[in-house]
């Protein structure tokens, strides 16, 4: 492990999501703890995205932005909101200069699959429509996400594919959870790492899931068919539960004639780039910037 990280690893809470409300509040308190960047060069406001239920949004505008992400945040499908997001959502659009529009969707295991999606679609639906008056060019919006919000991202692209919905650009994956199977190497062996390990993952499928099969939809490793998905950028850590699965989805979309750009992280484990004071985590989250800059460029 990069030894500025292993540094912070006893401070970091047990990996657990068995009482999934209880660990909300821990989760908030931590995720807040994070420092947020200067948001004076550009506008912050809060929206409600029409929809059942309405989808409450962030919208961060930097000063002549004109390409936009959809952006979901993490949390296992079970925690997290616009106000734990706002540390990296603020520094995902100072970093890349586009127009983030942070997406507070519902939380598993109250609102099962598809619930998150639904949200995420119809929040990507109302961007697309409303591009005009978001400041916005409708052919340069993408999707991304951290963690599980990664995994809806790159699920977005595939019902968005499927549907005929608004045209992406570009899918920024940041660690996502992808496949509910957990059969990788990196799965089954990483079953102590910190904040992410086997058992948090398999909790977090099973509250998402709920009685529901799951679907590629749900969980986009089972997709089949990747062609005609937009460019994709995939990150990954090392000592991460997802890494395996990650990896084989970049090559699939590789393979399926995606551009793809995949980065793994040595010495980091899922979430680590939390750790500002440290190094990569510095590169990590300045290159997520630059990456989305360059996908939505003219």
């Amino acid at each position: 492990m990069d030894p500025e990280l292993e540094a912070f690893v006893p401070l970091f809470p047990r990996a657990d999501l068995t009482d999934p409300v209880a660990q909300r509040k821990n989760f908030a308190e931590l995720a807040t703890a994070v420092p947020a960047p200067d948001t004076s060069g550009m506008e912050v406001e809060d929206h409600t995205v029409p929809a059942d239920p309405d989808v409450p949004v962030r919208v961060y505008r930097p000063h002549q932005a004109q390409g936009a992400v959809v952006w979901l945040h993490g949390g296992g499908f079970v925690m997290g909101d616009v106000d734990t997001e706002h540390p990296w959502a603020a520094r995902l659009a100072a970093t890349s200069g586009a127009v983030v529009i942070s997406v507070g969707y519902r939380l598993a295991p109250e609102h099962p699959f598809p619930a998150a999606l639904d949200d995420a679609y119809a929040v990507l639906t109302w961007t697309a429509e409303h591009a005009a008056a978001l400041g916005i060019d409708p052919r340069r919006i993408s999707v991304g996400g951290h963690s599980a919000g990664g995994g809806l991202a790159a699920a977005l692209a595939l019902r968005a594919r499927d549907q005929q919905g608004p045209p992406i650009r570009f899918q920024l994956l940041n660690q996502p959870e992808l496949d509910d199977r957990q059969e990788t190497w990196s799965q089954r062996n990483f079953t102590d790492t910190p904040w992410m390990n086997r058992d948090k993952v398999a909790a977090s499928w099973r509250h998402y899931l709920g009685a529901a099969p799951a679907t590629p939809y749900a969980a986009p490793a089972r997709a089949t068919d990747l062609a005609g998905l937009p460019p994709a950028y995939v990150a990954t850590a090392e000592l991460c539960p997802n890494r395996d699965e990650d990896i084989t989805y970049a090559l699939r979309l590789l393979q399926a004639r995606v551009p793809v750009e995949l980065h793994q992280w040595p010495g980091t484990f899922h979430g680590s780039q939390a750790i500002l004071s440290a190094d990569v985590s510095q590169r990590q989250i300045a290159e997520l910037g630059a990456v989305l800059r360059r996908a939505l460029a003219e």
